[in-house]
């Protein structure tokens, strides 16, 4: 039975990008709270901007990588989960409300505003665009072919890695609508949240039935704690399911019953 990889990867790359990210955020905070107080400027959104962008760059920096990309497809899984996942989600919640305007400064918003990168994101924020990207971006990047290519070419990774958070990204936003623009009502966006559990469940499901199906990490050996390939495919794929029941299934309880409350509300005789 082998140690596991103990290396951290200290890519420039994330390390500028979250950087940047967290100074946008800052400045957006302190104009924000400058104007309005702590009303919407919440100490506590900015720490789940903050522990979202501490999640997706823990994904590719630390550990987790190493043994992903070296040994276990278990954290592999894990780190797309992050990746994919929790990071964005947290990043989403962190901007709700005014502070998502104040993200970016004006000299930056006011070009965005009128250039093609609107007209790029509005296409993007369709509640069906984004649930088409995303739904891609999981299940064909876990076709084996485009998965070990992934592991052995540095580029492709790195092109995996952001369709994920940006997948992520665009389906946290119809789920959680930071903005408030209601694309989708809390029904729609419960619906939206269960046809994402139900693409990562039935994926989840084909890793649990199949045999090992990537080629990269049948050859690893020795195998940390003994797992064999199969196993080790297994555990990987729950670890998917169970993460995605955790978030997306309390999204959909959340959101049910909001939509519940809201077609109560509109019945004959509520309230008399």
């Amino acid at each position: 039975m082998s140690s596991l990889e103990t290396t951290w990867t200290w890519d420039p790359a994330p390390l500028v990008a979250a950087a940047v990210a967290a100074v946008l955020y800052a400045q957006g905070w302190v104009r924000l709270r400058r104007r309005t107080g702590g009303t919407h400027a919440t100490v506590g959104r900015a720490a789940l901007f903050g522990a979202g962008l501490a999640l997706s760059l823990l994904a590719v920096v630390s550990p987790v990588d190493a043994i992903g990309e070296d040994q276990l497809l278990t954290a592999h899984m894990l780190q797309h989960m992050l990746l994919g996942d929790l990071g964005p989600l947290l990043i989403v919640l962190g901007l709700r409300g005014p502070i998502a305007f104040f993200f970016l400064p004006p000299p930056i918003l006011r070009p965005l505003a009128h250039g093609p990168v609107r007209a790029i994101a509005s296409v993007l924020l369709r509640p069906l665009v984004s649930f088409a990207f995303w739904a891609a971006a999981i299940v064909a990047w876990h076709i084996p072919a485009a998965y070990d290519a992934a592991l052995r070419h540095p580029v492709v990774h790195v092109t995996e890695h952001v369709c994920f958070f940006l997948g992520g990204l665009l389906a946290w936003t119809q789920i959680v609508d930071p903005t408030r623009r209601a694309r989708l009502g809390p029904g729609g966006r419960a619906v939206f949240a269960f046809g994402m559990l139900v693409v990562s469940g039935l994926l989840a499901e084909v890793l649990i039935a199949t045999g090992p199906q990537y080629g990269w990490y049948a050859h690893v050996s020795p195998r940390p704690f003994g797992w064999t390939a199969g196993q080790d495919q297994s555990h990987a794929a729950l670890v998917m399911m169970a993460e995605q029941i955790a978030t997306l299934g309390t999204a959909i309880i959340f959101l049910g019953r909001a939509h519940i409350e809201r077609v109560s509300a509109e019945l004959p005789g509520h309230g008399v």
